[in-house]
């Protein structure tokens, strides 16, 4: 079977709780009712080069060689998304240091500069990674969703190697036309409103201080990320319009270029990501590792009775980290 030694599976048929049943289910009840700890956490601000900063939550551990675990979180997420508890808590307690560095605007306080952040931004990956560094300690990324885009950007366009160990990628968008074009209709038209609320007023407060960098009339009239990419993320980030940023920063043209050992997870009934999106063991490199579950949803993977708890996730990425830490 072609690529065989290229799939990863850790107790999919958890996965199947039948009082969840589809996609947007196993999506939207983790997030709104999934029981993830809180999390007490020290807030570092990291100044940039350009002018601009990135607030980074960290629970620390008593051992200043722990490995470090680097969390980036998803579209419009941040330290307190459900996932990122999760995995947060799940890490500290076997031991790693986590660094749950925020994404521009992310964080509660409006970044400096005319500009957020995307699903291919490569060079902010990096220069949190550098940032998250400690001497004598191992590093280890995941990236989820956008973070996960963003991340395998990274992966894939250093030719020297990445700095850290090894690297997970939850449910990310590696087609990001597939995945565009899939929030912006039917049902799906749901999350698209949930993000847009949140980008429309941080582009205002944008418009605000910087007059003129976008048609304030065109994104009242946004419907889609299709729009808001065009008028806000596309032109702000270097890309000419939304086509060219979808083409430009998708992952998945560039995965065999990657050469860090790396865990990419995606679900099959994804309402985000379309499984038809997905590669093929033959699209990636060799240390590449694919995991596809029937269930899941986007970044739900609960598990267990009602209300569900969110420990699949978590455990599925020390198994891999684990066994990447013990040579394997």
């Amino acid at each position: 079977m072609e690529g065989r030694h290229h799939i990863f599976r850790n107790n999919f048929h958890e996965l199947n709780v039948s009082w969840l049943p589809g996609g947007h289910a196993q999506t939207i009840w983790p997030a709104l009712f999934g029981s993830a700890p809180t999390l007490l956490t020290r807030r570092e601000r990291w100044e940039l080069e350009d002018g601009d900063f990135v607030d980074a939550d960290w629970l620390d551990a008593a051992d200043p060689a722990a490995p470090v675990l680097v969390i980036f979180h998803g579209l419009e997420g941040s330290a307190q998304s459900h996932y990122a508890r999760a995995m947060a808590a799940a890490a500290s307690t076997a031991g790693y240091a986590v660094c749950l560095p925020h994404f521009r605007g992310c964080s509660g306080e409006p970044n400096r500069l005319p500009r957020a952040y995307h699903s291919g931004d490569a060079d902010e990956i990096e220069r949190m990674l550098l940032k998250a560094q400690r001497p004598g300690a191992a590093l280890y990324a995941v990236g989820v969703s956008l973070g996960g885009s963003a991340l395998l950007n990274y992966l894939a366009t250093r030719q020297t190697g990445a700095i850290i160990e090894a690297a997970l990628a939850v449910c990310a968008p590696l087609d990001l036309a597939a995945s565009g074009y899939a929030i912006g209709k039917g049902f799906a038209m749901v999350y698209t409103r949930m993000f847009l609320k949140t980008l429309k007023l941080k582009a205002a407060e944008k418009l605000q201080r910087f007059p003129g960098i976008y048609d304030p009339k065109k994104m009242r009239e946004a419907r889609t990320l299709y729009d808001f990419d065009n008028l806000f993320t596309a032109p702000l980030h270097g890309f000419s319009d939304t086509q060219d940023y979808w083409h430009r920063a998708s992952s998945k043209p560039k995965l065999k270029a990657i050469k860090t050992p790396t865990l990419i997870l995606n679900t099959l009934n994804d309402p985000l990501v379309p499984k038809e999106s997905l590669p093929s063991a033959g699209q990636v490199s060799a240390q590449v590792r694919l995991s596809t579950p029937s269930y899941g949803g986007h970044v739900g993977f609960a598990t267990g009775k009602p209300p569900g708890r969110l420990s699949w996730l978590p455990q599925t990425m020390l198994d891999y980290f684990g066994k990447r830490s013990a040579g394997g």
